[in-house]
């Protein structure tokens, strides 16, 4: 049995056609599994931020403890770590940040504070929390680079051409940065007394 050229020709057209529907429909489903990929990083990348801030609030009570008994006068700056760190524990990634953020620059502070007290900076306990305090922020800080790293690939693939119209159909938005804000880089300022 031949095939009429009509019928030949509707199978050409028939089989472009499924051709095209086919690559069209496994870059979108490629793309839209790539886009999934890359918000899983980030969350996979916020976890390990989440950790390290985990430790360091489990070490800062230790810490702030120990330097109370040398600088009572520092009341202050006490109950701001407490605030900051109470904040770190909830609320959303940005509000996280925020606090974060908050919370180094009053660590940079309080270690201002230690400078002043030479016997505090001669106890075994507190260098070994300092140790540890500056070893987390450390591992922080490679976090927070990591985190940015995987926010920077996705941001840049929703909003390149073709896949920001996927990345629009399927509610993928843009991810901020963890950026330190411009107060926590200027270096603190520390009053004794009044």
């Amino acid at each position: 049995m031949a095939l009429s050229k009509g019928c030949l020709i509707g199978l050409v057209i028939f089989a472009i056609v499924a051709f095209f529907v086919l690559l069209v429909g496994g870059y979108f489903m490629v793309s839209y599994n790539s886009l999934v990929k890359k918000d899983e990083g980030i969350k996979g990348a916020w976890a390990d931020i989440d950790n390290q801030l985990l430790r360091r609030n489990d070490l800062i009570p230790n810490y702030v403890n120990t330097v109370k008994g040398y600088a009572e006068h520092e009341k202050e700056l006490f109950e701001n770590i407490a605030n900051a760190r109470a904040r770190i524990g909830g609320g959303t990634v940005p509000e996280k940040m925020k606090a974060s953020n908050e919370l180094s620059g009053l660590l940079s502070r309080l270690l201002m504070v230690v400078e002043n007290y030479p016997q505090l900076k001669a106890n075994e306990n507190f260098l070994r929390l300092q140790d540890e305090l500056a070893g987390t922020e450390n591992r922080i800080a490679n976090a927070r680079r990591r985190y940015n790293e995987q926010v920077k690939g996705y941001n840049s693939s929703i909003r390149g051409f073709p896949k920001n119209m996927i990345a629009g159909m399927f509610d993928f938005g843009p991810k901020e940065y963890f950026e330190v804000p411009e107060e926590a880089k200027a270096v603190p300022e520390v009053k004794f007394g009044d």
